[in-house]
């Protein structure tokens, strides 16, 4: 079974990039917004979260810290996705509990070893 990924970004464009990208090796979920994310993940549990930063009605930061604060997706590895590349954006992301943080626009291959990076930790490896 194919471990799943829940996409949140308000740009249709990135979801369908990200959704082409990944949905070879992953089952992908996509939401245009935190809050529909939010509801879905009510019911659902994926392996790995990728959410955008700036987004209407609900942010990334809230976002996020709304995925933290919930006893089920409390230790889901979340990657923020972001057109800022200033330090305090990810400094700011990983003190609410974000394991990576990307720029766009970004190099599918770097987004490709931090999916698998946070997919399955280096602890767990079979090979080096």
């Amino acid at each position: 079974m194919k471990k799943k990924i829940l996409i949140v970004d308000d740009e249709k464009s990135i979801c369908l990039l990200l959704e082409n990208f990944l949905a070879q090796d992953y089952e992908v979920v996509s939401f245009n917004d935190g809050i529909e994310g939010l509801v879905w993940l009510e019911k659902n549990l994926p392996d790995l979260i990728i959410s955008d930063i700036q987004m209407p009605n609900m942010d990334g930061y809230e976002f996020l810290t709304s995925v933290r604060q919930k006893g089920f997706t409390k230790h889901t590895p979340v990657i923020m996705l972001s057109g800022k590349s200033e330090s305090k954006e990810r400094i700011k992301c990983y003190r609410l509990g974000a394991q990576d943080y990307l720029t766009k626009p970004f190099n599918p291959e770097e987004l490709e070893e931090l999916v698998k990076k946070n997919m399955f930790p280096i602890h767990f490896a079979i090979e080096w």
